[in-house]
């Protein structure tokens, strides 16, 4: 799934924060005060602020109006309480960008700093995926609960914060280490068709979140301060990026590879340990903190270019992980976070992603129709299941359709039509291709388009996917049909 970044962030970056960062006070170096660095300096450092603060900065948004603040109609659930969606998600979900319409969603936001929390899941049927993936506020992919990970057996898992030392408590089948107090939860549960809602349903209502007190029947340790969190919301980003990444930065442990960012940001006024507040920099060290974002912006729009494989005009690459996995690349973490933050590591989920069709050119349902043939017998070739989703290409939204149909997934292959040599070939186009071939549509907008390929749980012997860009299957091309 995708938080809401907008693509044109450069442009309107620069015309919304222009008016923001030019009023303000100069920069007073009295009293003994620290001076802001130079006017290179600050440039250098908001672009690698920007890089490494952007999926902080969308995580933070996210929280607050999934967690925190209950006005806001993308609302989910206090901290610590789960919120089971038993529907997938349409043209109206908007909090997050390209979001997953294939598995009705199941959140929950971690607050670990009284105590551990124990995530419980159910008996779920083989042939049904699931997955729990745990990811942090440093938006690392630190563990995973599901049919891949785990099995498909009940089980209790203890999931801890970074200031908790203690020994697996009897009744655990594994502890889950977060590295920020605050981290997300997010389940995804398989859904075969519309009349499978309420098997979900059912899978969902196993799905427990308790205290370890409660879990071990012990008395419940002193509850946490309150903490009033920086309002924040994702379309807030564009305007209030470094405010944003002040607040978050104070429930991000600090770490060996972040210190020197992180000491830097500290000099502008950025995150804890800073020596004054980042709104009294001057008006010329504003203007060079709008050039050092644009720069950083540009640098992680041609990692996200450039930076993984074209097979056939789309891109496949594996950018979602660990801490281990990043071991530092905030350029790669944070192409990651715009491309799709919570996306699933490439061994979960691999996202082959596309814009453009076999000539290289820009995929627009106002212009052409499209077409995407799978021969006979080269399916995706994955242990769960496969789909190809539409998004509008500047908002990357789910759109709007008269079938109400955003993706097609393998689930529906038994009401789709193959070709007399057994290939399957998709519509990719704004209006219906006849009541005949219907069924292989996947409507377009009347713009431009944005396909993400899903593949849940990918083999890993061949053909496969994997190594994300370099197995030995490959998607087909988007080819123009008129």
């Amino acid at each position: 799934m995708k938080i809401k970044t907008a693509n044109a962030i450069t442009s309107t970056l620069l015309c919304i924060l222009a008016a923001t960062f030019v009023t303000g006070c100069e920069k007073k170096d009295a009293g003994g005060a620290a001076a802001a660095p130079s006017l290179e300096d600050t440039k250098a450092i908001a672009e690698q602020g920007f890089i490494y603060g952007l999926p902080i900065v969308m995580n933070y948004a996210v929280m607050n109006e999934y967690a925190v603040d209950k006005s806001n109609p993308q609302f989910k659930a206090p901290f610590n309480q789960i919120k089971n969606e038993p529907r997938v998600f349409t043209y109206e979900d908007t909090a997050i960008v390209t979001p997953n319409s294939d598995t009705p969603y199941s959140f929950v936001w971690l607050d670990l700093r009284a105590e551990p929390i124990v995530l419980s899941v159910p008996s779920v049927e083989k042939k049904r995926y699931y997955s729990v993936m745990l990811c942090d506020g440093n938006v690392y992919n630190y563990g995973y609960i599901g049919s891949r990970a785990t099995g498909s057996e009940p089980g209790d898992y203890l999931v801890v914060g970074p200031d908790w030392k203690g020994e697996t408590p009897p009744g655990i089948k594994k502890v889950f280490y977060s590295t920020t107090p605050f981290a997300l939860t997010g389940y995804r549960t398989q859904l075969f068709n519309p009349a499978d809602m309420p098997n979900v349903i059912k899978v969902q209502s196993g799905y427990k979140v308790q205290p370890l007190s409660a879990f071990l029947k012990q008395p419940a340790p002193p509850p946490a301060p309150k903490i009033d969190f920086l309002p924040a919301t994702t379309a807030g980003i564009k305007d209030n990026f470094f405010q944003y990444l002040d607040a978050a930065l104070q429930f991000i442990p600090p770490d060996p590879q972040s210190q020197d960012i992180r000491a830097k940001l500290a000099s502008i006024g950025v995150g804890p340990g800073k020596t004054f507040d980042f709104k009294d920099l001057s008006e010329a060290h504003k203007a060079a903190v709008l050039v050092g974002m644009k720069e950083g912006d540009d640098k992680i729009d041609k990692f996200l270019s450039g930076g993984i494989k074209d097979i056939n005009g789309w891109k496949i690459g594996s950018f979602m992980g660990d801490r281990a996995f990043y071991n530092g690349n905030w350029l790669m973490r944070a192409a990651a976070a715009k491309g799709g933050i919570y996306g699933n590591d490439a061994v979960e989920a691999t996202y082959p992603l596309t814009r453009v069709d076999a000539k290289g050119e820009t995929l627009d349902g106002s212009k052409h129709n499209y077409t995407i043939t799978f021969p006979a017998g080269q399916l995706p070739p994955v242990n769960a299941f496969w789909s190809v989703t539409m998004y509008d290409g500047k908002s990357q939204f789910l759109i709007k359709n008269p079938i109400n149909r955003y993706l097609i997934n393998s689930p529906m292959m038994s009401q789709m039509k193959k070709n007399p040599d057994g290939s399957l070939t998709l519509y990719v186009q704004k209006n219906s291709p006849g009541k005949t071939q219907e069924p292989n549509w996947l409507p377009a907008p009347n713009d431009t388009i944005y396909l993400v390929m899903r593949l849940y749980w990918p083999k890993e012997t061949p053909p496969s996917v994997l190594p994300a860009g370099s197995g030995t299957w490959q998607p087909p091309a988007v080819v123009q049909a008129s």
